[in-house]
């Protein structure tokens, strides 16, 4: 009986293992100083981005404000670093989308490992600025998305008492356990 119950525990703890594991999330702080080349702009937004490892399919919510005029588009580029300019991987919204814009794609697998390296961003263009004029790269919550190395920082200023995620200090950057 103590066996039975220990496996029982066992498996129920597998389970929810493999389904926590199927959803990663990402985020991308969206500027005009991300673009390539910089842009100057009152431009601001946020991209929250949900991978389900399963179906391969993204979930996105992405909100911006303050452009110099209507959205002409959106999209998700990549392969490219921050830095670096990629063609469309995937659309967003459609022709001229409005802030607060929603979706699904299902990805292949090479998109899946471009999203999780970081190679992903998504750029926000309109018609004063068709290169793009707010971009922020897709990256993991607390990974920051401006070449910081792959060290994980926190939003905030370190002088204001911010706590490094999860167990990472200033003096270096441990392991994260998922």
């Amino acid at each position: 009986m103590i066996r039975l119950t220990m496996l029982a525990t066992v498996c129920s703890f597998s389970l929810m293992g493999a389904a926590t594991a199927a959803r990663i999330s990402f985020e991308a702080a969206l500027d005009g100083k991300s673009e390539v080349p910089a842009k100057t702009t009152e431009g601001a937004g946020q991209a929250l981005v949900t991978l389900d490892t399963v179906t391969k399919m993204i979930s996105y919510t992405i909100t911006f404000q303050g452009l110099s005029g209507p959205a002409a588009a959106a999209h998700f580029h990549g392969p490219a670093a921050s830095g670096a300019n990629a063609g469309v991987a995937v659309p967003i919204g459609g022709k001229e989308p409005q802030s607060p814009v929603s979706g699904t794609a299902t990805l292949t697998d090479d998109q899946i490992k471009q999203l999780e390296a970081g190679m992903w961003y998504v750029n926000i263009h309109t018609a004063a600025n068709p290169g793009g004029e707010i971009r922020g790269q897709v990256v993991r919550p607390g990974m920051g998305g401006h070449g910081m190395g792959g060290m994980a920082m926190p939003h905030g200023n370190m002088a204001h008492g911010a706590a490094m995620p999860h167990g990472n200090t200033p003096q270096g950057n441990t392991p994260m356990k998922h």
